[in-house]
């Protein structure tokens, strides 16, 4: 007997019911299917680790390995290793044989998070096994065919780093073969408040406490917040509110300040008011980088003279808050 799937819960954490999210989760139940390579898209914090295992446990590799590297965590000088894998005395400190990510994933998948953080050295060895399923561990005398599916993904413009050198555009092609792009938080209508109960409800399990109960006037509250950090923002606000403010009926006047600071409205004239209760200087900055890229269609050299910034100066505070 089938049951059908709940449209709010799409997987684990990945929840929604918004259009914007149902359309990116048929897509890669589709992509799932085969052994395409695939590239995940989308702000920090929007879930691309999620939509990842979401692909792997959907596919004929589901009972297969399931290997994660994440690609700006490993230093420079061993990501080839972590990769790839080495042979004893193939560099100073290399005292035993080690298998890479790749090899301990055949017949699996392997998910490269912040993809766009390879070196270029390893971005060739990268290209050279999505091509022909070939890799060579360092220090080795041959080379290894090994059977694995590459899901990849990034919050960075890979087609900037193409133009600035730092990322080859023939690999840049070989891992945008399909790509899913999720929508950040403030475009999932809706599904702030499915995220709020479920975050909740299972926050409140783990910490052995009751949950709060947030009222309708929150609940608004919270939808209209543009979330910078997107559900991962939202989530430590929930885990914040349930074990400091457990059992208790929330308004928007509970939340201590900083919890959620509110943007300014503009004024009638020139520039911005401060709002009584204050505001977060940071957020303000990530919406203004924001609409600034909005209004530009993309052009970080416009979205950096509407701000009165130098192009280097925006991909600086781009990069320091996490914008894709």
């Amino acid at each position: 007997m089938t049951h059908a799937r709940d449209p709010s819960e799409t997987h684990a954490d990945l929840v929604g019911e918004s259009p914007a999210l149902q359309a990116v989760v048929r897509s890669a139940r589709l992509v799932a299917a085969t052994d395409a390579t695939v590239l995940i898209l989308g702000e920090s914090g929007t879930g691309k680790e999620l939509m990842a295992r979401l692909v792997h446990r959907e596919s004929r590799r589901a009972a297969g390995p399931w290997v994660t590297l994440n690609c700006a965590a490993i230093p420079v000088d061993l990501v080839e290793s972590e990769l790839f894998g080495h042979r004893r005395g193939a560099f100073t400190g290399a005292q035993a044989d080690k298998r890479g990510r790749v090899q301990q994933a055949h017949g699996g998948t392997l998910f490269l998070d912040e993809v766009a953080e390879l070196p270029l050295a390893a971005q060739g060895k990268l290209l050279r096994f999505l091509e022909n399923g070939e890799c060579q561990a360092l220090g080795a005398d041959r080379v290894e065919r090994v059977d694995v599916r590459i899901l990849a993904a990034t919050h960075q413009d890979l087609r900037d780093r193409v133009e600035a050198g730092t990322f080859r555009a023939d690999l840049f092609y070989r891992l945008h073969v399909i790509p899913l792009e999720l929508p950040p938080l403030r475009e999932r209508d809706g599904d702030v408040t499915l995220l709020v109960r479920r975050f909740c409800r299972e926050l409140a399990a783990r910490h052995g406490v009751e949950a709060p109960d947030f009222t309708p006037a929150l609940m608004k509250r919270l939808a209209a917040y543009p979330w910078p950090g997107n559900v991962r923002e939202l989530r430590n606000l929930v885990e914040r509110c349930v074990v400091l403010l457990h059992g208790q009926t929330l308004t928007p006047e509970s939340l201590p300040g900083g919890w959620l600071a509110p943007l300014p409205p503009p004024t009638s004239g020139e520039g911005w008011r401060l709002p009584s209760g204050g505001l977060s200087l940071e957020a303000l900055e990530v919406e203004l980088i924001r609409q600034a890229l909005a209004r530009s269609e993309g052009n970080r050299t416009r979205a950096a003279r509407l701000l009165g910034l130098t192009r280097d100066t925006l991909l600086y505070r781009m990069k320091k808050h996490a914008i894709a």
